[in-house]
């Protein structure tokens, strides 16, 4: 049984418009010299990537099982429509119509397909209409079919995690930044408004310098959590910090920024380990 999923920003409706100006928009991606991108451990190696799946979904989930996600689907009441998938799609906030039309091109003949008039309607929006009651069991089929579940690994890299390596390597962080960039977008999207990754982001530059720009990478990575801490208390639904001050923190403080096991950290009261 799910936890309460974390709901994700309304910015993300705008994410897919701004993401390529407003992410990778900056000085700092232009003037960082090359040697400092590329010298950054990246998450994205795939033992590094299959932890922070991980810890995504200990907080999003109370599981790291994150591949049992594909099946998940609900409603949370946070006015986004239905979430689900590995990463929260929302049928309220585009990306969820971006992936079924994306499942839709790769194979036309699949148990979401009809529902994409539907899927167009309620873009925007909390409603339901022309998806129930039978879209949830359509989600749950598709979900066996290994296509479905490429597509949204494909779509959770285009959209989330892709961008957030990239600009934490022009940053100059380490693999625990990229991280805290990826949770950061995952949850509020990058769109215009003040608790956007974006703005997250600025918020945190006011306070301290990323290596990238000569500044030290642990006092960076606490101006940067700081704001976030900031962004979330901005929504009640997201005023349990505690994925960033019993998890991302904990790393922090042990100078783990190469974000290496073994792993220790809490969620919501709840205990992981990788080890």
């Amino acid at each position: 049984m799910h936890t309460p999923h974390t709901p994700q920003s309304s910015s993300r409706r705008t994410i897919l418009a701004m993401i390529g100006a407003s992410l990778l928009a900056g000085p700092a991606l232009t003037a960082t010299p090359a040697a400092a991108v590329t010298a950054a451990p990246g998450l994205d190696d795939p033992a590094k990537k299959e932890i922070a799946m991980k810890l995504v979904s200990s907080a999003e989930n109370s599981s790291l099982d994150w591949k049992a996600q594909y099946q998940y689907i609900e409603d949370i009441g946070d006015g986004r429509g239905y979430t689900a998938g590995i990463i929260g799609f929302c049928s309220g906030t585009h990306d969820m119509l971006d992936l079924v039309e994306l499942y839709t091109r790769r194979k036309p003949d699949n148990p979401l397909a009809g529902y994409l008039p539907a899927l167009r309607r309620v873009d925007g929006s909390d409603s339901h209409e022309g998806l129930d009651p039978g879209y949830p069991d359509a989600w749950r089929r598709a979900s066996q079919d290994q296509v479905f579940k490429q597509a949204q690994n494909d779509e959770r890299d285009r959209v989330y995690f892709n961008p957030a390596v990239q600009r934490g390597k022009a940053d100059g962080v380490g693999t625990l930044g990229q991280f805290t960039y990826y949770d950061a977008i995952v949850m509020h999207g990058n769109g215009g408004d003040s608790t956007s990754f974006g703005s997250i982001r600025n918020r945190a530059l006011g306070r301290a310098k990323p290596p990238a720009q000569g500044g030290d990478e642990v006092t960076y990575l606490n101006a940067f959590l700081d704001a976030r801490v900031w962004a979330m208390k901005q929504e009640e639904a997201h005023s349990d910090t505690s994925r960033v001050d019993t998890a991302q923190r904990v790393f922090l403080r042990n100078r783990n920024l190469a974000l290496n096991p073994p792993l220790d950290w809490q969620v919501y009261g709840d205990s992981f380990h990788i080890g």
